[in-house]
């Protein structure tokens, strides 16, 4: 269990229901974390990069395929570099799949929901 001294953070997004269960989760664990809305306060593309490394993730993993700017931007083709991808997902957050949780044990993309309890 994660000691509730230490720092936790999630990216969140009050819309996603993956999003507020790991919220939820986080609360029932007697856990505040930090909220930042990354659509309003999007992380910079270094900070994405390794959120989405320390997560076990590819970058095409981490995004939001299902987006409509995901498509008019022309991310589905397949040639794209990461780099091409992370700068997209900084420029359109909402890109980006939530919720990201970050505590002392590691970085999860916990979708679903349940996934915050493998660092907890």
């Amino acid at each position: 269990m994660v000691d509730k001294a230490q720092r936790v953070e999630i990216w969140h997004r009050p819309t996603c229901s993956n999003s507020r269960g790991a919220l939820e989760i986080l609360r029932e664990s007697g856990i505040e974390p930090v909220i930042v809305d990354y659509v309003n306060d999007p992380p910079g593309k270094e900070r994405l990069r390794r959120a989405i490394k320390d997560a076990g993730l590819g970058v095409r993993e981490a995004i939001r395929s299902k987006e409509p700017e995901f498509k008019a931007q022309g991310l589905d083709d397949p040639s794209l570099s990461d780099d091409a991808m992370l700068e997209a997902m900084v420029r359109t957050p909402k890109l980006i799949n939530r919720p990201f949780v970050f505590t002392a044990k590691g970085t999860r993309l916990c979708r679903p929901p349940e996934k915050v309890l493998e660092i907890l």
